[in-house]
């Protein structure tokens, strides 16, 4: 039954997160809040919504593992599954992207992340050091947005945010914003009461749990989101979507998370986890940098190296 439990309480965290991002971004657009604006805040920090629900309730219950592992383990499984799966699909022509920019602000981020891991402990001064390094990125984003604006070059989909619908009415607003800010503790407590019974059942730490179970369920959207933009040749959106997603994890959802109640950082994380996130976030380099397109091979040594590291993680 604990299963179950797990299961409904991805779904309703996925469903609600859903819910909100759609009410979030209409409400804003309706208040007059400009589109570019919601795209590149109230959007990115709507989808991470379940992950932070999940770190925050796992930190005050002292279940340090689940709330970091969710983070790590998610950045990890976004680099080799999210990109592997689609990989194994179709091909990629990344050399169309541009997404060094944005790469290099989610390597300078990981590597001020896993710095602060090594004080022991993601507290409240660790916090505000990763919300004001997110702020600065999002304002660099922002210039440079409405800089290509300027130029006429806006990108369409900062033009139509996630969830947009003009024509949607009041009430049915409401009744997303309603839903997803029920649904998301709700889910929340399910999945994490969930993945501490389980962790229990079979003696295993709650990081395993995280870094594997939870990490791998929050992770879906990204992954059904990458798998369709490869479908639809757009290559762009899914890179563009694994390096946003991990930057937000490592960023707002542990800087929040932090605030809240301290984390504490599990030597395991130390010895292994933070140098298997940091190694698959270099592995987008031929990608981003030297314009490899992402086939069938690389999609192969993605998939095998994310099982590989659920292999020994559980072990």
């Amino acid at each position: 039954m604990v299963y179950v439990y797990a299961v409904l309480g991805l779904l309703i965290l996925l469903l609600a997160g859903d819910a909100l991002v759609k009410g979030a971004v209409n409400l804003s657009l309706r208040v007059g809040i400009p589109a570019l604006v919601v795209s590149l805040t109230i959007v990115a920090f709507g989808t991470s919504a379940p992950e932070l629900l999940i770190s925050i309730k796992a930190a005050l219950e002292n279940a340090p593992g689940i709330a970091l592992g969710n983070v790590v383990g998610s950045n990890t499984a976004n680099v080799l599954l999210v990109l592997g799966v689609p990989g194994l699909i179709t091909v990629m022509h990344t050399s169309q992207c541009d997404t060094r920019t944005s790469y290099l602000q989610m390597m300078g981020g990981t590597l001020v992340f896993i710095a602060l891991g090594f004080r022991g402990v993601f507290d409240m001064t660790a916090g505000l050091i990763l919300l004001a390094l997110l702020l600065v990125i999002l304002g660099s984003q922002l210039r440079t947005a409405l800089r290509h604006r300027a130029e006429g070059q806006a990108d369409e989909e900062l033009e139509e945010p996630e969830g947009a619908d003009p024509d949607m009415p009041w009430w049915r607003i409401g009744l997303y914003l309603v839903l997803g800010l029920i649904g998301l503790p709700l889910g929340a407590d399910l999945l994490v009461d969930s993945a501490e019974e389980i962790a229990r059942m079979f003696g295993v730490p709650d990081a395993v749990i995280g870094l594997t179970l939870v990490a791998l369920g929050t992770s879906l959207p990204e992954l059904a989101t990458t798998v369709m933009a490869a479908i639809r040749r757009q290559a762009d959106v899914a890179i563009g979507n694994v390096i946003g997603s991990n930057l937000f994890n490592l960023l707002a959802i542990i800087g929040v998370a932090s605030l809240i109640a301290p984390i504490q950082v599990g030597p395991g994380f130390l010895q292994f986890d933070f140098w298997v996130m940091l190694g698959a976030s270099l592995l987008l380099l031929p990608f981003v940098y030297f314009g490899r397109d992402l086939g069938r091979i690389w999609g192969f040594v993605l998939s095998a190296l994310y099982l590989g590291y659920v292999t020994v993680v559980l072990l």
